[in-house]
């Protein structure tokens, strides 16, 4: 049973995997700001270029 409690705090004192969860939901904002943006401009953009390119 000590053993198993070594283990189980080192798993917790472990800050390792903390960082690969911080760049996921860095990542995940940024996607969904992205799509936002786009969303909010895509009207206005998709406009812009066809009066461009006709």
């Amino acid at each position: 049973m000590e053993k198993f409690m070594h283990n189980v705090r080192a798993f917790i004192q472990d800050e390792e995997g903390l960082t690969v969860v911080e760049y996921v939901v860095g990542a995940g904002l940024l996607v969904t700001g992205l799509a936002g943006l786009f969303t909010a401009f895509g009207t206005t953009l998709q406009t812009e270029l066809t009066g461009i390119f006709s």
